[in-house]
């Protein structure tokens, strides 16, 4: 994707309201209640029960165990109008911290590497300001909280639970903390954002002996590597270069010794598109290739290959009404990013294919604080300053898209 630079641009909070500046502090304290207690996907139960818990108190009608762990508050509006859902995912990532801050995991080997602790946090915030100002907008407004959106997916489950119906979903936004723009801009556009994610396993079966009787056998690492590098042609010369494509391959395992010809070897690794036209070819265009391969030289294979999630594909109309009021909330040089696609994957992808929506990138990197490492890295943290943006943003497009119908 192009980014801006990370130099921390000035960013004016006056434009946040009074009573989300002064929420401000709770929203913090919650990310990092929240940062301390990661859970992987589907396990979410301390996360689940901290977020039901506090739309308890609130007094906010909300269902809980939806897709296992999954939660959807539901906040009426003053008098009838359009229904607007507010996504948030509530899971951690496999990863062992190595931040050194009083807020760090305390769950060995799982860390909130992604942010979505802060989503978590955002999302509470939205919630206890509508419940308290549902003068402010018509219609209604539902949280929903998911699970497991690193994997294996929480977002289909939910959608099959029902969560777009009763009442029926008009329109849905969602937002990422994105440490690859600065705090004070926000990344939104209207169509491909996020790509499809597919995965793939193929284990090739040569034929092993000595290493220095070749002849004898035949050799997988040879064939798995002529595979990787043939598959590699395949975004090169088979996909238009005015589309963007990427075939990786991740891992490639096999041998036991040096003077051993291995008898099979493993490759596993991903591919990602933005065009939905894409779907189904890269698996086919992989059989071609690696059955050729192995027809060459006497080997054989098995192919797993699934896809994860499609593109995530922002709607024009409800992009533009981000853009509308992310331009009211976030003033500096930089402010509104539109190149800000990305090859990384998000499964907000499927409520996206059910109803028009925006999924958008919050600004939360400063390079002044160190804030400034990537998603999924043991050291990742953000500028906790967007917590009170992003409640400020979707309290704005309630008001201007929740009106009387």
């Amino acid at each position: 994707m192009v980014s801006t630079s990370l130099t921390p641009l000035p960013v004016d909070t006056s434009r946040i309201r009074k009573d989300i500046q002064e929420l401000q502090p709770q929203i913090v304290k919650w990310r990092r209640h929240l940062h301390q207690k990661p859970e992987l996907g589907f396990r979410e139960q301390l996360t689940a029960a901290f977020v039901s818990q506090k739309l308890q108190e609130w007094g906010i009608e909300h269902q809980t165990a939806i897709a296992q762990t999954g939660i959807v508050a539901v906040i009426q509006g003053r008098q009838p109008g359009p229904v607007l859902a507010i996504r948030a995912d509530m899971d951690a990532l496999p990863i062992q911290e190595e931040n050194e801050v009083p807020y760090r995991s305390q769950h060995d080997g799982v860390m909130h590497a992604c942010g979505h602790d802060g989503h978590t946090a955002i999302a509470l915030g939205t919630a206890r300001y509508l419940s308290q100002h549902r003068d402010s907008f018509a219609g209604t407004v539902k949280l929903i909280f998911q699970p497991a959106e690193e994997g294996p997916g929480g977002a289909n489950p939910m959608i099959e639970a029902g969560v777009l119906a009763n009442p029926d979903v008009d329109a849905i936004i969602g937002l990422h903390l994105w440490n690859f723009l600065p705090l004070g801009t926000v990344g939104v556009r209207s169509g491909p954002l996020m790509a499809a994610v597919d995965l793939f396993n193929c284990t090739i079966f040569g034929k092993g002996g000595h290493g220095a009787i070749p002849q004898h056998s035949v050799d997988s690492i040879v064939v798995g590597a002529q595979v990787v590098n043939a598959l590699q042609a395949i975004v090169a010369r088979n996909v238009d270069p005015i589309e963007s494509a990427v075939v990786t391959v991740g891992k490639f395992h096999a041998g036991t010794a040096h003077n051993v010809i291995a008898a099979s070897a493993q490759l596993s690794g991903t591919v990602r598109y933005f065009n939905p036209g894409f779907e189904g070819f890269f698996q086919e265009r992989m059989e071609q290739i690696i059955s050729g391969i192995c027809q060459a030289h006497g080997a054989h294979y098995e192919l797993e290959y699934r896809s994860l999630y499609p593109p995530v594909i922002n709607n024009e109309k409800i992009a533009e009404l981000i853009r509308s009021v992310t331009a009211t909330v976030v003033e500096t040089p930089a402010g509104i990013v539109p190149q800000c696609q990305t090859m990384g994957g998000e499964d907000m992808a499927f409520f996206l294919q059910k109803v028009p929506g925006c999924y958008f990138f919050l600004g939360s990197a400063n390079l002044s604080r160190g804030l400034v490492y990537p998603h999924h890295h043991p050291r990742f943290d953000f500028d906790e300053t967007a917590l009170g943006m992003g409640v400020e943003i979707f309290a704005r497009c309630v008001e201007k898209f929740c009106r009387p119908g």
